[in-house]
């Protein structure tokens, strides 16, 4: 992991997690893992060393989307799935800013779908914490693009009929330079991926898993319960064999016929098939195969960083345009006049 950068116009502060807690009331139903995760990001900003006038919150709608309430920074409730669109153009303004989207899986993925693919594929310098559920919760109840099929719900009593996103499948199929998965009842890993989220120069994608105990309470017992989750969970260590169990007898291995990616029980020690995790590969095939094992029999659910690649972030790159088109070959009083009185024009009749 490199260490995270603060610009030279920047001063690194000393901060506490105090500094961070507004006087707003928290308003979650109780038991929520809303409050783990904000306690956890509320604890992990000192360590970025980033003046709180110079860390900004989006988000959009839904549970989830009141976090700016609850951070001492700069923040914006924007609308309905457009946080990472309104986020894009402050990075994109502002490239000395920390940005960071908070979101859920309705929002994000649903209405918020095409902004997130596309900000993703922009590389924008901008982190967004995609909070999963599998529910929509503000709004009671209702099945969301994360449900799974059968899923009964207000919306679906007879069972959803949709099969559901995997959202880390949706950001490496949009290619984005860093995904990741974590849980909220995990703080210490939770914290581990921000900082990795935080380094990374680019779209970094966090997807949280949150339980949403009144209308989805336990949803991810599987992977919290102490009798199962060693088997249920492989923890992504870049350069680490993909081992996991309680006897450390599972492993993800690479078929060598066709080269994908399974789960296997009772593998031997130093069978050469055991995939070891790069999250550093340029090619997304791999970060993809590896984001669908969970849908597999026996299946697991990797946990950590899938993937994270250095790639131009999308202001850098229009400003290098800005830049060139400044000093290089700028537009003369001719050019513009030209465009003015070309041929390019149409007429409106009444």
């Amino acid at each position: 992991m490199t260490d995270m950068v603060v610009p030279a116009n920047r001063t690194r502060l000393t901060l506490t997690p105090k500094d961070f807690k507004t006087d707003q009331e928290v308003r979650w139903c109780p038991g929520c893992g809303d409050y783990a995760i904000l306690a956890a990001v509320q604890s992990f900003m000192p360590e970025l060393g980033v003046a709180r006038e110079n860390i900004v919150f989006v988000s959009g709608i839904g549970c989830s989307s009141r976090f700016p309430y609850y951070m001492n920074t700069y923040g914006m409730h924007s609308i309905h799935g457009r946080a990472p669109a309104i986020a894009t153009g402050l990075a994109a303004g502002r490239p000395d800013l920390s940005v960071w989207v908070v979101t859920g899986d309705g929002d994000a993925l649903s209405i918020g779908g095409n902004h997130l693919i596309h900000a993703l594929r922009r590389n924008v310098n901008l982190k967004i914490l995609l909070f999963n559920n599998r529910i929509y919760g503000l709004t009671k109840g209702q099945y969301s693009p994360t449900s799974e099929q059968g899923k009964i719900t207000k919306s679906t009593p007879q069972g959803s009929l949709e099969h559901p996103f995997n959202p880390v499948s949706v950001a490496i199929g949009a290619e984005a330079s860093f995904v990741a998965r974590t849980i909220d009842s995990d703080r210490k890993h939770l914290q581990s991926v921000l900082r990795a989220a935080a380094a990374h120069r680019g779209t970094a994608l966090v997807e949280i898993y949150q339980n949403c105990n009144i209308f989805n309470d336990g949803a991810f017992d599987t992977l919290k319960d102490r009798e199962t989750r060693s088997d249920a969970m492989v923890m992504l260590e870049h350069g680490q064999p993909l081992r996991f169990g309680h006897d450390g007898s599972r492993a993800v291995v690479r078929d060598p016929a066709t080269g994908t990616l399974r789960v296997e029980t009772d593998v031997a020690p130093g069978d050469p098939r055991v995939v070891v995790h790069d999250a550093h590969s340029d090619d997304p095939a791999y970060a993809f195969a590896l984001s669908r094992l969970s849908s597999g029999e026996p299946g697991c659910t990797p946990m950590g960083v899938y993937r994270s690649v250095a790639r131009p972030t999308y202001e850098q790159q229009l400003s290098d345009q800005i830049e060139q088109q400044q000093h290089g070959n700028p537009p003369t009083d001719a050019d513009i006049t030209a465009l003015m009185r070309g041929n390019d024009t149409w007429t409106v009749s009444a």
